[in-house]
């Protein structure tokens, strides 16, 4: 989840079609949240299906500070997939740092969570407590997404190649303001939403490139502005790790269209960058997330 007002001001710049959906294309939504800034079910339910989206992933917050944006816990999201069963799945959660995390995250990924997440808590990103996560989702053969945001949350993106080399079997997803700032190499890290060309080979092309248990979730502003800031990068950023990316919205709008819904404006991003390629767009949309989380469709 990103700072609400510069998203809004990243997305309105945007010069892209907000039309929703891609055409014929399933879209697999992996970030959405409950009670949203508020946000009632009803509208979340409407919002998800006037930007097209076929089935979406329902990440919890913890027992405490909702992901700093009010969105509901564990029982929440299961509510809501119960009332739309196919329609919605959802992930487990719960601090990493506190006696209840085990006991917690294993309730709900027994009930059917297919992940671990989001993971949005001020702990170093290769810390005792993400081992515990990592090592949970390792037991129960299901991903973890992270938040990573400098000197806020999952601190230490710098070292987090180290989860990967302990844990080569947890399949980890990045997102968020530090996630995708460093998609260039040059990257100041107390600047959350960098402007103009981007140097190839950041720390997020590596971690991409290098680890085949590291995938990007796009959704939010800061998913939108690694590629709007530099198109051209963008372009082949896209082509280089269209096996590796996944569609999300992590959107809190209430419409579900127009320059306010991050969700819509993605999915026109990437039909845009993609250039039309409909088995790129069909990769991000909906392949590259249904053999992450293992579904049957």
């Amino acid at each position: 989840m990103s700072l609400m007002n510069r998203r809004t001001m990243l997305l309105a710049s945007a010069a892209v079609s907000l039309a929703p959906a891609a055409d014929d294309i399933p879209i697999l939504d992996i970030h959405q949240h409950t009670n949203y800034s508020r946000r009632p079910d009803d509208v979340l339910i409407a919002h998800q299906r006037k930007m097209g989206i076929t089935k979406t992933i329902l990440l919890p917050a913890g027992s405490k500070y909702g992901l700093a944006a009010q969105a509901g816990g564990n029982d929440t999201v299961v509510n809501v997939v119960k009332q739309h069963p196919g329609e919605y799945l959802f992930f487990a959660n719960e601090l990493p740092d506190i006696p209840e995390a085990r006991p917690v995250i294993e309730k709900y990924l027994k009930m059917g969570a297919i992940g671990i997440g989001e993971q949005k808590f001020p702990v170093n990103c290769d810390s005792a407590a993400m081992q515990l996560i990592a090592s949970i989702a390792q037991e129960y053969r299901v991903p973890v997404l992270m938040h990573f945001q400098h000197n806020t949350y999952n601190l230490g993106i710098e070292n987090f190649h180290k989860m990967l080399e302990k844990y080569p079997k947890v399949n980890f997803i990045g997102h968020a303001q530090t996630f995708w700032a460093n998609i260039s190499k040059t990257n100041d890290q107390s600047v959350l939403y960098p402007t103009g060309k981007v140097t190839p080979g950041g720390i997020t092309d590596r971690l991409l490139s290098d680890y085949p248990n590291m995938f990007g979730d796009l959704s939010a502003g800061s998913g939108f502005n690694a590629f709007h800031r530099d198109p051209d990068h963008g372009r082949e950023f896209l082509k280089r790790h269209q096996d590796k990316l996944l569609y999300g919205s992590d959107c809190n709008d209430w419409e579900g269209s127009g320059p306010k819904c991050s969700g819509a404006n993605q999915i026109a991003q990437m039909k845009e960058l993609s250039g039309g390629d409909r088995k790129v767009q069909r990769k991000i949309f909906w392949e590259n997330s249904i053999k992450l989380f293992r579904l049957k469709v």
